[in-house]
């Protein structure tokens, strides 16, 4: 009987150090300066706008693509992102990006796009019809 209450108090521990592992693993934090993103060495997300004065590139081979991120402050970053483009890039309003910045260049996992609301001209259009 003993026996029991032994082996279910272990799989209760190991259970409990397992999420708190897997909790620890999966609290990825934000970041709007690249200068702090360069120096981190674990998954982040990075958020910026797209540098359209630098084009993207394409790599079809590869199946890469590559842009340029500038931060809040001025910060440069390049992406290389395993992955084709995302359909609504081009009109983003800002870009996250999770991955490390690894050998010069931030290692995407994902790219996720903020496009500007359909509502914004709406309300811009009724300021200009109102008078205001």
């Amino acid at each position: 009987m003993k026996n029991k209450y032994v082996f279910g108090g272990f799989i209760i521990v190991v259970f409990l150090g397992l999420m708190a592992y897997l909790f620890t693993q999966s609290n990825i934090k934000y970041e709007s300066n690249f200068a702090t993103v360069m120096k981190e060495n674990k998954t982040v997300r990075a958020t910026g706008s797209w540098l359209r004065d630098k084009s993207y590139t394409i790599d079809k081979d590869n199946r890469t693509f590559s842009f340029y991120m500038t931060d809040d402050h001025g910060n440069q970053m390049k992406v290389v992102y395993n992955g084709t483009i995302p359909n609504n890039f081009e009109s983003a309003k800002s870009v996250v990006v999770t991955g490390q910045y690894q050998n010069g260049y931030f290692h995407a996992n994902s790219i996720l796009t903020k496009c500007p609301s359909k509502y914004e001209s709406q309300s811009a259009k009724d300021v200009k019809t109102s008078g205001i």
